[in-house]
């Protein structure tokens, strides 16, 4: 009968290797995007993907280490339980890709309700509201922006009554950065086409991070399977 090429087995346990390393980078970008995202005051119901993509990472640290011992122990059974749960990512992957296309509209309507309900609460003056209205001050400074859709008038009458909102400081107002309104220099770009382009530029990332990982994934079930064929005819 043939025997385990070696070849197979070590390329098998580097590419597990490389395949649970690749787990820890998604998962630790993954956070990262779902921490700053959630500093940026995105609501949490936008971020359905990124949640999603903290899984897959750590399911796939699970898988490589899976594989890299099946590939050390020539397990026939660790081999095809690994072969299966990777199946199952890909197929998630592709349902994924299919159910975002087909409910963008929808995730679009529920970013610009969100922003509605948090233009509500910038122009509240009872109080209730503070710790947002202070919070949304520091992004603003950060990221040289005022307001979420409509600049300054999405502060209502709080932005009369505080001269710091939207205050422009920069010690030379830049017509590109900052414009003059109500004799006052505040930034010109509202926050809400800040937030969007972040969540546009994090998309491309995990797209380009999705399509990597199905190329890789691929992969690893040709290799998985051989290993598997070569084990069984020993």
């Amino acid at each position: 009968m043939a025997g385990v090429s070696k070849c197979m087995k070590y390329s098998m346990f580097i590419f597990n290797f490389l395949f649970w390393v690749c787990g820890c980078i998604i998962l630790g970008f993954s956070i990262w995007i779902r921490v700053s995202s959630a500093q940026q005051g995105v609501d949490s119901s936008m971020l359905g993907g990124v949640n999603l993509l903290i899984a897959v990472g750590a399911i796939i640290m699970i898988l490589g280490f899976l594989g890299c011992c099946g590939a050390a122990k020539e397990s026939r059974c660790m081999l095809m339980l690994f072969f299966i749960a990777l199946l199952l990512i890909l197929i998630l992957q592709i349902t994924g890709g299919v159910l975002g296309a087909v409910y963008k509209p929808q995730v679009e309507k529920t970013f610009n309700l969100t922003l509605s309900e948090s233009v509500r609460a910038l122009q509240s003056t009872t109080g209730e509201y503070n710790e947002y209205q202070e919070g949304f001050q520091k992004l603003e400074k950060k990221y040289q922006c005022c307001g979420l859709q409509n600049g300054p008038g999405d502060w209502g009458q709080n932005f009369d009554k505080q001269k710091d909102i939207c205050q422009c400081e920069l010690e030379k107002p830049s017509s590109d950065l900052c414009i003059k309104y109500k004799g006052r220099d505040i930034y010109k770009k509202s926050c809400g086409e800040v937030i969007m382009q972040q969540i546009k530029d994090n998309l491309v990332i995990i797209m380009g991070i999705a399509f990597g990982l199905a190329v890789v994934e691929i992969l690893g079930l040709v290799f998985s399977m051989v290993l598997y064929c070569q084990i069984g005819s020993k």
